[in-house]
């Protein structure tokens, strides 16, 4: 799993800085450009603190993180439906985000 990858995806999408995320999520500016970097593995609370700072379901960032071959037992339909909704997700945040 590439968690700094899926975390910075977001987080861009989300146009939020490194500082904003890790204030959100109660971490340290550090261990979020770790994470991003791929230089630290989250362990599940902060994999959690991260999901709800950037306000989307941790089954959402964990499917963003998975590898190819990770995800090669679900059907191509099935990825590209699950890429859709996830992307749909974030641009719904974005659409609403902007309306504010």
């Amino acid at each position: 799993m590439n968690f700094g990858r899926a975390i910075k995806l977001v987080r861009t999408q989300r146009n939020m800085s490194q500082a904003d995320l890790a204030s959100r999520a109660g971490l340290s500016v550090s261990y979020v450009s770790m994470l991003e970097r791929g230089q630290r593995d989250p362990n599940l609370t902060s994999i959690e603190k991260i999901a709800s700072a950037l306000e989307i379901p941790v089954s959402i960032l964990m499917f963003l993180a998975a590898e190819p071959d990770e995800i090669k037992s679900i059907s191509p339909e099935l990825a590209e439906k699950l890429s859709a909704v996830t992307l749909d997700l974030l641009r719904t945040h974005e659409n609403e985000s902007a309306s504010l």
